[in-house]
């Protein structure tokens, strides 16, 4: 694809503070888009490096040429993603890309809390009430809502791509992280019904569920099997952000204009069923 195939277009990417949304972001300016990145305070934790929202965009600008935003905001709230969209219109105009990233297997201590805010008894039964409302929250609500303010714009337009984040726990059954893995399964099915919605319209959305994928946050959430860290000859292996970044490019180019609806695993092949 063209090292500036997103020339023109406009793409906020929510939850872009680090790790993988971090690199989705740059990523999408390396190929010519304007980017917006986002978090839910203007200083991010120190599992991310600890780099402020303007230092993180201004770099992205810097390195690859383009106009960035940063953003900040509470998107569990319709209030807190109305005020965010407010302030990306009212810089650039246009959301032409939306990539929900937001999200994670974090409750209520945050992500600096110890296994990087994992709650305790994450199963699906004994999760406290706090915990689960906080996961499905992060994972689901700021999808839809985030989908809410800027979807209308495209319709409106007849052109838009929304790329969701999901993951492969929510195409499988798991005795942990159940909460997680149902508000995935949840992501998932909300961006089907969504795709066929906009069917008529022009309007893109899919779906990048990554497997084991070595951001900070994964690297301090459990431990890590040293040989699966690796970039080739074997497909046995962890992924690595740049990979799930370019699998979110192939869905907001040109490469994808017949694909919609749809359940993309970046795993490596660690799940081989149907979504």
């Amino acid at each position: 694809m063209s090292e500036k195939n997103l020339a023109g277009k406009v793409a906020w990417v929510t939850g872009s503070s680090r790790g993988i949304g971090r690199e989705i972001a740059a990523h999408l300016a390396h190929c010519g888009a304007k980017v917006v990145v986002h978090g839910a305070s203007p200083k991010p934790s120190l599992v991310g490096g600890g780099e402020d929202l303007a230092t993180i965009a201004s770099q992205i600008a810097k390195t690859h040429g383009v106009e960035t935003l940063h953003v900040c905001g509470d998107l569990t709230t319709e209030a807190g993603a109305k005020a965010v969209v407010a302030q990306i219109r009212a810089r650039f105009g246009r959301i032409d890309i939306l990539i929900n990233n937001a999200g994670g297997d974090i409750g209520t201590k945050g992500v600096d809390a110890p296994q990087a805010g994992k709650p305790d008894h994450n199963d699906a039964v004994f999760i406290g009430d706090a915990e689960l409302q906080t996961i499905l929250n992060r994972n689901l609500m700021t999808c839809i809502y985030a989908c809410r303010e800027v979807v209308p714009e495209m319709i409106e337009r007849r052109q838009g791509w929304v790329v969701n984040v999901g993951s492969i726990a929510g195409l499988t059954g798991l005795a942990g992280s159940a909460i997680y893995a149902t508000s995935k399964a949840a992501v998932h099915e909300y961006t089907r019904c969504l795709a066929a919605m906009l069917r008529p319209h022009g309007v893109y959305a899919n779906v990048v569920a990554p497997g084991d994928t070595l951001s900070e946050r994964f690297k301090v959430s459990r431990p890590i099997e040293q040989e699966k860290i690796a970039t080739s000859g074997s497909l046995d292996r962890y992924g690595w952000p740049i990979e799930i970044a370019r699998a979110v490019e192939f869905l907001v180019s040109d490469a994808s204009s017949y694909i919609t609806g749809q359940v993309i695993r970046v795993d490596g092949g660690r799940q081989l069923w149907s979504a």
